[in-house]
């Protein structure tokens, strides 16, 4: 892996900023998680109020959404990894944009669907577990390895402010032009990504491949890789756990604020954009997290502070107890996110460069293959026992996640080790 060339800008002072590159790539993910933030906000407003969907439909367009990541969650890192992975960031952000761009078009002529959401949603899903998965593989390759956890920090930056002023910039677009225009955003949010990671001048070399290669054999390295690494075993089991639950919260929570509390899409684009800035502070303070109680400490300890912060949607109503759902998610999106910055540079750092995207499509694919079952189970018991109970069954489940990285080497470790072969800046 050539990344050595790539380490000696960053070593100005200013880091990653001066890293022409990883600044492209940065640009085009930025743009594209504003857009992607808005969609998230109106995908599910375009099915309760435009097609009048159900509680369990709505459920329904979460999971197939993510089902993604079991259809195709596996054999993705396996391909992927057989790839240029520029290449598949590119082609995956015009598939999405073009995806997104038929629910206005069908929207103007009549022809808008629950049916055709659903399509839309597994296309753009299968779409970002390549792109997911390519993304994660790609930034080893433009910097090295005590470089990630600053570049991993900058993305995760990027993501808490597109989070921070898609929602509330979303709920204007979508009462000004409706939800389904407001998807156009998205789609020209996807456009313009792809337009910047295709600037990239960083050029990997092409990976060389045994004559004999199977895609069965690939997709079982990158599964025993995980499964027999006991700390990446119980960040995938935590993950997956957490995801589970979080997918049955997804499946109801717009319903609550739209539907039972009838609240505008301004409103709810509003909560979502003053609570994100929790995600922000916790992209600048990751570093110093793990710095000061260490990186093991830093995982499960940010797990378990961001438990009781569902305690709180299952109560609310429409007066001041809304003033504690953005203080509970505010604190949700700070300490998840110094647990994904923590974990991902891990990941990133302990894996050989040829197993990059198997690695991160096996972690995927077990943590994120839960949510379309989390967005079935929210669906149906919000149909069945109600929204509000419904949450608080995610809400309790939520506590689960902390004991396998609890009870595992992480909660000792101070550094967590790393792939002996990977250069270090400077080398």
């Amino acid at each position: 892996m050539e990344v050595a060339e790539h380490a000696g800008p960053a070593r100005q002072r200013g880091g990653l900023w001066h890293h022409a590159d990883f600044r492209r790539l940065w640009i085009g993910e930025t743009v594209s998680q504003f857009g992607t933030t808005v969609s998230q906000l109106a995908l599910p407003l375009v099915a309760i109020l435009v097609v009048h969907a159900s509680t369990f439909e709505v459920g329904l367009l979460t999971a197939v959404e993510t089902s993604a990541f079991l259809l195709v969650g596996l054999p993705a890192g396996a391909w992927v990894d057989r790839m240029r992975f520029r290449l598949v960031l590119v082609v995956n952000d015009l598939v999405r944009a073009a995806a997104l761009a038929s629910i206005p078009v069908a929207h103007a002529v009549g022809a808008l669907s629950i049916g055709q959401l659903c399509v839309v949603a597994l296309v753009t899903g299968v779409s970002t577990v390549f792109f997911d998965v390519a993304y994660q593989s790609y930034l080893p390759e433009l910097v090295a390895r005590d470089e990630l956890v600053e570049g991993n920090a900058k993305l995760q930056a990027s993501e808490s402010v597109s989070q921070v002023a898609g929602p509330g910039v979303g709920g204007l677009l979508i009462q000004a032009l409706t939800a389904p225009y407001a998807v156009l955003l998205d789609a020209l949010s996807f456009l313009w990504s792809a337009a910047w990671v295709a600037a990239i001048r960083t050029r990997a070399p092409k990976r060389e491949r045994a004559p004999d290669r199977h895609l069965g054999r690939e997709i079982k390295e990158g599964l025993a890789f995980v499964v027999r690494n006991p700390i990446l075993r119980a960040i995938a089991t935590c993950t997956g756990i957490w995801n589970l639950f979080a997918g049955m919260t997804m499946a109801v929570f717009y319903v609550l604020l739209a539907r039972t509390l009838h609240l505008s899409a301004g409103a709810i684009g509003l909560i979502g954009s003053v609570s994100a800035v929790g995600g922000l502070i916790g992209s600048m303070i990751a570093g110093r997290v793990a710095a000061r109680i260490g990186q093991g400490p830093a995982i499960w300890v940010s797990i378990l502070a961001a438990a009781p912060c569902g305690l709180v949607a299952p109560f609310i109503h429409r007066d001041w107890t809304l003033g504690l759902l953005v203080l509970a998610q505010l604190v949700f999106w700070v300490t998840t996110v110094v647990y994904n910055v923590t974990q991902v540079s891990f990941r990133q750092s302990v894996c050989p460069p040829e197993l990059l995207g198997r690695m991160n499509a096996t972690i995927r694919f077990l943590v994120w293959g839960v949510l379309p079952l989390g967005g079935l189970l929210g669906g149906l018991l919000g149909s069945t026992i109600g929204v509000r109970a419904t949450l608080l069954v995610a809400a309790v489940g939520g506590f689960l996640p902390v004991l396998p990285v609890y009870f595992s080497p992480l909660r000792r470790l101070r550094e967590l080790p790393a792939y002996e072969g990977m250069p270090v800046r400077g080398e």
